[in-house]
């Protein structure tokens, strides 16, 4: 994610900034731009860029209807565009009962998550665009009676239990599973990684042919893999060469998704650092390690060695940060050589979509 800055006043500013601490301009995120903007107040609830863009002209936006009866949301909608939520919000199609003041807390949260994964397949070029659709997604709570609520993917359908937005579950379920990692982000990226699997691989045989020589046959039966996989007792060893995690051997599906959260793991952060110019010196026994992190966005993109060269000691220093506050590993895994060549992989599949694009649905 990069920053950004008030172009009212030039303050930074962040993703999820709804106002400027500096000069208190209004501030909103275009999604159409992929921009942060102060914006101004025009008479029918219509909004104008402060300092207007040159190639916007005198544009009319909209706040996102979340914003302004929840306060939930801080994207525009255009003005030619005739929906009320924007292209983030819209792709929710149910929600929790949002009476309950816990479900309003949880969705707002799982809204600014979901936000951040627009963001990032957006830089992807993977947004929906004419001849495809994205994923929509279904947040739904437990209920009593009624069958849990799992998290999972299902025909372009993402399904999230809002429980996992509490602090106090989500660290339960991670701990109970023996899982390292467990956020809101992750399972977002996570779980579109089963829809960009149907889009980019299902249905090309070359693509195929080479994600079974990688990952494995998908079409070993996938109910009987996750419950050889939870019966297990050695699960949690074993699996380290191989995979870049633990439940990526469950199942050649499992492993795809896993890896490609990772990446997206990996160029967001990347994007973060180079945003702020890090530099990141590994100390040696003799020598000093310099390395300037590039944008994996930038006008000359670096290759994957260069990215995962910079990758790595970038996450020891996140992770060293967080330890010195007494905090859990950021990013507590290692990446195998098997885990490169999966991650590269997914490299060479976005590289040559943004060259060719993504096929239509």
């Amino acid at each position: 994610m990069q920053v950004f800055n008030c172009d009212q006043c030039g303050h930074l500013v962040f993703f999820d900034s709804d106002h400027c601490l500096h000069c208190g301009a209004t501030l909103a995120f275009l999604p159409q731009t992929l921009e942060m903007a102060a914006m101004q107040p025009l008479e029918g609830g219509w909004w104008q860029r402060a300092v207007p863009a040159a190639e916007d002209g005198a544009q009319l936006f909209r706040f996102c209807r979340n914003r302004i009866e929840y306060d939930a949301c801080n994207f525009t909608v255009a003005g030619s565009d005739p929906h009320a939520l924007c292209v983030s919000c819209r792709q929710t199609r149910w929600l929790p009962d949002l009476s309950d003041p816990s479900n309003l807390r949880r969705w707002r949260q799982i809204e600014a998550a979901k936000r951040l994964l627009y963001y990032n397949l957006a830089r992807l070029g993977l947004q929906p665009q004419d001849g495809w659709h994205g994923p929509v997604y279904h947040l739904l709570e437990d209920i009593e009676g009624q069958p849990r609520v799992m998290t999972g993917h299902d025909n372009g359908t993402i399904t999230l239990n809002v429980a996992e937005a509490d602090d106090e579950e989500r660290a339960r379920r991670r701990v109970s599973l023996n899982e390292p990692y467990r956020t809101l982000i992750g399972h977002f990226r996570h779980e579109c990684g089963h829809f960009f699997w149907d889009l980019l691989i299902c249905d090309s045989p070359s693509r195929l042919e080479r994600f079974r020589e990688l990952f494995g046959d998908e079409r070993e039966d996938y109910g009987e893999a996750l419950q050889r996989y939870y019966a297990k007792e050695d699960k949690f060893s074993g699996w380290q060469d191989e995979f870049i995690s633990a439940y990526a051997q469950s199942h050649p599906w499992e492993d795809w998704a896993e890896t490609w959260a990772h990446y997206l793991h990996m160029v967001d952060l990347l994007e973060t650092a180079a945003s702020y110019q890090t530099h990141v010196t590994v100390p040696g026994p003799t020598t000093l390690h310099d390395q300037r992190v590039e944008n994996p966005f930038g006008r000359q993109r670096p290759d994957f060695n260069t990215m995962l060269e910079q990758w790595v000691p970038l996450t020891l220093l996140l992770n060293s940060l967080n330890r010195s506050l007494g905090h859990l590993d950021a990013y507590p895994f290692a990446l195998s050589a098997g885990a490169r060549c999966k991650l590269l992989w997914v490299h060479e599949l976005l590289q040559e979509h943004q060259r060719t694009g993504l096929p239509a649905l």
